[in-house]
């Protein structure tokens, strides 16, 4: 890692922005129609519609330490269509109605777009659309594998690319195929996270900061500094959960992390290519996420450290230089021309998987509490879906809406077990991760179109395949 590295520091959005206004913590007890829990995406997007929907409720959003703090200022600004669980929910519901899921997230990229443009949010957001490349002979057999899938889905607007296609658009090298989307955008996560806060205030949500809640019970928010009550307590933490009360197990606090070059200058985009501003990934194992930012940087993340013991969770997002020097190697080799470019920024955050790696939306009718998330990296679009869903159900049960669309999604109301007590989680998650990296060796060293056993295995076991 170089000296020049910015480690830390949350995020390079974060340092991009500077630091925010903070927002007053609660003041004591208090009461409200709704109380949501979590300033990042999912909870900003459900104070955010409820609002505009029933202006007159009276609604609390609390933050442990200043919005955005957790994945939804640390992301890599991949807003686009994938959903966890799409599979599963397809075998637990019919192929049906995991179509609809899709069509929703297809048009929840969209949505976001709209709605930031309707606010005035500057979020840097140029629709791209999405390209997964492959570069070995089995990650090639699995793209076209994933293609096919997603036709089946009802994406008939994905294509699929040979070499020298995917070169007219990014020159990674030794790339072998891709496949595109046109739903999908890269954004300024910050950005937008700041912009749908001032809109949230603007309409009369009240939001506190540096109010941690320590328990959710029926009609209870607790922090330590009072408890709000409120007829519906909203779970909106992602990530975060494992540190509420009675919910260790939840949701895994799943690491990642992500670097940032300096600005690059013309000459080397002129050898790059990526005009089109597409989101980059590939068909890796530990699969890699990329972005050409709007100032003109690469942003590239994966998997570093996956999992700390016991769920816990960092604070300054600091990252270790060997997952540095990793990605940066990841860099070089997609990018040779980046050979001698240092790492300008590093830093990492957590992300929310289930035991099922479906994402769902819940409101217990019985108690009032709802929640929202287990998005397992595709978080950026998947929290606007699930609030403007948190919004329907909670309309339904307070009697002022019907079931709609949305409500009827087969991830609404969905159940999963919790994970494994330690430290069989430790010790799970911490083997999955070394097999699927095995596995991108194996398949770099000898190439072939067979993906190796590890991976399926792996796949099996930790209920991704």
């Amino acid at each position: 890692m170089s000296a020049v590295t910015v480690n830390g520091g949350i995020s390079f959005w974060h340092a991009d922005q500077g630091s925010g206004e903070p927002r007053e913590p609660l003041p004591g007890d208090a009461s409200a129609d709704v109380c949501v829990v979590g300033g990042g995406y999912t909870g900003l997007w459900t104070a955010y519609y409820l609002k505009k929907a029933a202006p007159y409720l009276r609604i609390i959003v609390l933050e442990q330490r200043f919005c955005g703090f957790g994945a939804s200022g640390r992301n890599g600004g991949w807003l686009y269509n994938g959903v966890a669980g799409r599979e599963r929910y397809a075998k637990l519901h019919g192929k049906e109605a995991a179509i609809r899921l899709q069509r929703a997230m297809n048009a929840t990229v969209d949505e976001v777009v709209k709605v930031a443009a309707e606010e005035g949010v500057d979020a840097g957001i140029h629709q791209g659309g999405v390209l997964e490349v492959a570069y070995t002979p089995a990650q090639l057999m699995r793209l076209k594998a994933f293609h096919e899938a997603e036709l089946g889905y009802g994406q008939s607007d994905r294509e699929l690319y040979g070499a020298a296609e995917t070169a007219r658009r990014i020159r990674v090298a030794g790339a072998v195929g891709s496949t595109w989307t046109p739903h999908g955008a890269r954004l300024h996560p910050v950005k937008l996270l700041r912009g749908l806060a001032a809109a949230v205030e603007a309409l009369g949500v009240v939001v506190h900061e540096a109010t941690p809640v320590t328990e959710i019970r029926p009609k209870h928010a607790v922090t330590p500094y009072g408890t709000v009550r409120a007829p519906y307590v909203l779970r909106c933490t992602e990530g975060f959960t494992a540190s509420l009360k009675g919910e260790r197990r939840t949701w895994l606090p799943m690491n990642s992390s992500l670097i940032a070059t300096p600005v690059l200058p013309p000459e080397v985009w002129e050898e790059i290519g990526w005009q089109g501003r597409e989101a980059l990934g590939d068909l890796a194992h530990a699969y890699l996420y990329a972005q050409r930012t709007p100032d003109d940087r690469i942003a590239l993340g994966g998997r570093g450290v996956p999992y700390r013991y016991g769920s816990r969770t960092d604070t300054a997002g600091r990252t270790p230089a060997t997952t540095v020097e990793a990605l940066r190697a990841l860099l070089v080799r997609l990018f040779p021309v980046l050979e001698g470019t240092e790492v300008a920024h590093a830093w990492s955050g957590v992300l929310g998987v289930p035991r099922d790696w479906c994402a769902t939306v819940t409101l217990d009718r019985s108690t009032g509490l709802g929640w929202a998330g287990g998005y397992a990296g595709s978080g950026v679009a998947t929290a606007n879906l699930a609030a403007r869903t948190l919004r329907d159900l909670v309309q339904q049960d307070a009697g002022q809406g019907t079931a709609t669309e949305l409500t009827a999604l087969p991830w609404a109301g969905h159940r999963v077990r919790k994970w494994e007590p330690e430290p069989l989680r430790w010790l799970g998650v911490r083997s999955l991760h070394a097999a699927y990296r095995a596995a991108d060796r194996r398949e770099l060293a000898r190439p072939d179109a067979t993906t190796p056993w590890l991976a399926r295995a792996a796949d099996r076991v930790s209920g991704r395949g």
